[in-house]
């Protein structure tokens, strides 16, 4: 599986934006690297959108909130995790939609090779 090399592509299929928060270019590129590294996965990815959004409204610490979206054909997957640093967030992100991809893939695996379906089919009345 690999990715588009142009960029102009790769910058259309990865989407990433800040919510009640300036994102820097390092935590920019931080979190697109991260996002084409999804993409290796399955070249039937149309679109991974991540959202890192600042809440500081719940606790007395601020709180990074990181959503993922993987547009891909079927339903979408999507994930959300928070923590204390924008950082961590998007690796824990990162981390929660690679598995997500990763049992997709394995469970499209198991219903292709399923024993019932592979079985043959006896045949009324032809003993």
């Amino acid at each position: 599986m690999t990715t588009d090399a142009n960029p102009a592509i790769l910058a259309a299929r990865v989407l990433v934006r800040g919510i009640h928060l300036d994102l820097t270019p390092a935590l920019h590129q931080a979190a697109r690297s991260k996002a084409e590294h999804l993409l290796r996965h399955d070249d039937s990815i149309d679109r991974i959108r991540l959202d890192l959004e600042l809440d500081r409204t719940r606790e007395a610490k601020d709180v990074f909130i990181a959503k993922g979206r993987i547009e891909i054909r079927g339903p979408d997957l999507i994930a959300q995790v928070r923590s204390e640093d924008a950082y961590k967030s998007l690796d824990l992100l990162v981390d929660k939609l690679d598995e997500l991809l990763r049992r997709r893939q394995q469970k499209r695996i198991k219903s292709r090779n399923d024993e019932r379906r592979l079985a043959p089919k006896g045949r009324a009345g032809a003993e």
